[in-house]
């Protein structure tokens, strides 16, 4: 009897021992213009779209170091590697004379701290 409630209770144990990470949804991201850099042949702007206030800058960063690095292509979906989380989300790229307008739009968060959050439009 005593090894069958142990049996029960070591699986028990090993059944709820493995932590998800919590998936909240958000829905009031930041919006705007995060970075202008000029150079000899063009003008680049990094805006970013439903971001989080405290990393928002260091990705805008980010961005700009992979377009400057030609690694950024229009339309695509990219991971972004931050200081405090992983941000995946869309980067549309806008092209007219010299002037060059990225825009990144945040989906998922991935905080470091285990939680995840996902952007979810807001209708009401």
């Amino acid at each position: 009897m005593k090894k069958i409630i142990f049996s029960i209770f070591f699986l028990s144990q090993i059944a709820f021992s493995q932590t998800n990470h919590p998936v909240e949804s958000y829905s009031f991201g930041q919006n705007g213009m995060e970075l202008i850099a000029k150079s000899k042949k063009s003008i680049v702007i990094v805006s970013t779209f439903n971001a989080k206030m405290t990393i928002r800058e260091e990705i805008a960063r980010k961005i700009y170091n992979l377009y400057t690095a030609n690694k950024l292509e229009d339309n695509k979906k990219y991971t972004i590697a931050g200081d405090e989380a992983n941000v995946t989300g869309n980067c549309i790229i806008h092209r007219k004379n010299n002037l060059v307008a990225i825009e990144f739009y945040y989906e998922k968060v991935e905080w470091y701290s285990g939680l995840v959050e996902v952007y979810k439009k807001y209708i009401g």
